[in-house]
């Protein structure tokens, strides 16, 4: 019995179970919401719209409490603006994860202020969107159907979306579905690994600890390039948003969770691989060796 084989089992085991968890995080609701892809906050969107006086460019209902308020009155307006997202029918957030996406509420209150700290805020799930492979988080999209919804004939022309946000989440699209393929691929990987494991505890020779070195280090490739290019879609598609959004009121938070969560399953696959090259590299001698040693 191979007894250095039960690490890799261990490692190969908790490595399903993170890569299962980062796949299906978020995907129902409350269940692991926290460790979302990227939070799009969108509590404050249409604060562009106000010009110095505190009027809007179009009639929207309830526009009049905004006109006339003075420059010292910074706070009452800024708080006037989270009733403009609601009104526009746009969700105070929109969390992404591979399969879906979430929205709801801020609760007690969107922004921190003297009374309320960041810390004591937090999301209520109002719903999510039906679960799908290869799923692509498009903020135009959705923030475009919320506004549709809303019947006040809004566009995203009207709230002056930068166009430079479409198009960093479009050359992001495809990276994302690669990633889910890859996350597909390493759960495989890592489930043949810990099956093949399993039977290497008990195998003598090197063939099939050969084979289970293998599999471990496919396993982890996938493994690695899935979190890799996820860290990447993140990045990038956080630097973006927040570059160009930041002038109409919305902001992405990245998912930092989720990244330590998937790069946590390429760890401990890396692990898997040193010990299996260590198990490689240790002698063994043949049973008929054994005998010959009982017998001299």
């Amino acid at each position: 019995m191979r007894l250095l084989a039960i690490v890799p089992i261990l490692c190969c085991l908790a490595a399903l179970i993170l890569s299962f968890l980062c796949l299906f995080a978020g995907s129902k609701g409350n269940l692991m919401e926290d460790y979302h892809l990227l939070t799009l906050n969108t509590s404050r969107i249409g604060q562009n719209l106000l010009d110095n006086g505190g009027k809007l460019p179009f009639d929207l209902p309830g526009s009049e409490l905004l006109t006339g308020l003075p420059d010292e009155f910074t706070d009452t307006v800024s708080d006037a603006i989270g009733d403009i997202a609601e009104r526009l029918g746009v969700e105070d957030f929109y969390s992404a994860h591979i399969l879906d996406y979430c929205y709801g509420q801020y609760t007690p209150i969107e922004v921190a202020n003297a009374t309320v700290s960041a810390s004591d805020i937090s999301k209520n799930i109002t719903g999510c969107s039906n679960r799908t492979a290869a799923f692509a988080f498009d903020p135009n999209e959705i923030i475009e159907q919320a506004l549709n919804k809303s019947g006040l004939g809004i566009t995203l022309r009207d709230l002056e979306w930068p166009q430079d946000i479409q198009r960093g989440i479009d050359a992001l699209r495809i990276i994302s579905i690669v990633t889910f393929a890859l996350y597909c691929i390493a759960i495989g990987l890592i489930g043949l690994s810990l099956i093949l494991a399993i039977f290497g505890l008990f195998a003598n020779g090197r063939m099939l600890p050969c084979c289970n070195l293998l599999l471990a280090i496919l396993a982890f490739l996938a493994s690695g390039l899935a979190s890799g290019l996820v860290t990447a879609v993140l990045v990038k598609g956080t630097e973006v948003i927040n570059q160009y959004g930041g002038q109409i009121g919305i902001e992405a938070d990245r998912g930092n969770k989720f990244l330590a969560l998937t790069w946590a399953a390429t760890a401990v696959m890396f692990v898997a691989v040193v010990i299996w090259c260590i198990d490689m590299c240790i002698p063994r001698r043949n049973k008929h060796a054994n005998n010959m040693d009982k017998h001299g």
